[in-house]
């Protein structure tokens, strides 16, 4: 079920729709709704409109009248409607044509039984075709010992297991090392001490690889902000030079490691540029 909100008022106040979709025949039910209705009304309404009607659900999934419910299903091969009643729909058109078979007895039963395993077996088929679909485009995630993951931490247990709560706290704690595969789809990780009461083996659906290894993370603690916000970074290291030519002069270039930042960062800088500002001279050359 589902609910169409923000429409135009009705003359008679209704601004919503209840959709209400059974999943195995696909018939729905339109029930238009005012938002100011309350649980009460919701369930005075569902016992009228639904459960008259078809009884009590087995389940229900909170997640469309005639036009939908006469339209063909692909995966039923057939129309909402006849799936649930075992006969089309009439419209306006046909009301008036004679010649409708009427089934009485055991024949009824065995044609709904017929019907059902229909139904069933096209419903299976579709669904082993979407795999088919699905598993040609979803890859399984694959670490190896050493490297590092983040571990996903779900609403409720993060409070209470990693410390993490309020509405705009992390979904993703970490990153921890990887230290042995258990199994197909689990791993075991290297906690920290203050999450020793912590279970270190995880299924592979609760980690995301992390792009960048804690070692090569710049902690900012460490950066001294100006009072406009601003930060100076220093050279640190000349990792390569090169050299270009113009008609002109010969401009020498250079790779250098920034403060705060990584090799893989590094900046091509003019000479004259490092002279001016840094003095280059006073680099370490690798």
């Amino acid at each position: 079920m589902d609910f169409i909100v923000g429409l135009p008022r009705t003359p008679k106040g209704y601004d919503s729709i209840w959709v209400i979709i059974d999943q195995f025949t696909k018939s729905a039910h339109f029930i238009p709704m005012k938002t100011i209705y309350h649980a009460k009304t919701y369930a005075e309404l569902y016992i009228a409109r639904i459960v008259s009607l078809h009884g009590v659900p087995r389940t229900i999934t909170s997640d469309r009248e005639f036009a939908y419910n006469n339209s063909y299903q692909k995966s039923l091969e057939m129309a909402p409607f006849e799936a649930l009643y075992g006969r089309q729909c009439r419209t306006p058109i046909n009301w008036s044509e004679p010649g409708e078979r009427v089934t009485f007895g055991p024949d009824l039963v065995t044609q709904a039984e017929e019907q059902v395993k229909f139904i069933h077996d096209n419903l299976k088929r579709e669904q082993t075709r979407q795999k088919s679909y699905s598993d040609k485009r979803r890859t399984p995630l694959v670490f190896e010992k050493d490297d590092h993951v983040y571990l996903r931490v779900s609403p409720m247990k993060g409070m209470h297991r990693f410390g993490v709560k309020g509405k705009l706290a992390p979904r993703y704690v970490g990153p921890f090392k990887i230290t042995e595969q258990c199994g197909l789809v689990a791993y075991r990780l290297k906690l920290p001490p203050h999450l020793a009461a912590v279970h270190d083996v995880f299924h592979v659906s609760q980690l995301k690889k992390c792009l960048r290894v804690p070692e090569e993370v710049i902690d900012t603690s460490q950066i001294q902000i100006q009072l406009d916000l601003t930060y100076e970074e220093k050279p640190i290291k000349i990792i390569d030079q090169k050299q270009r030519s113009t008609r002109r002069r010969t401009i020498n270039f250079y790779k250098v490691q920034w403060s705060n930042h990584s090799e893989e960062e590094a900046t091509w800088e003019q000479e004259e540029f490092l002279q001016t500002k840094y003095l280059a001279s006073n680099l370490c050359k690798n």
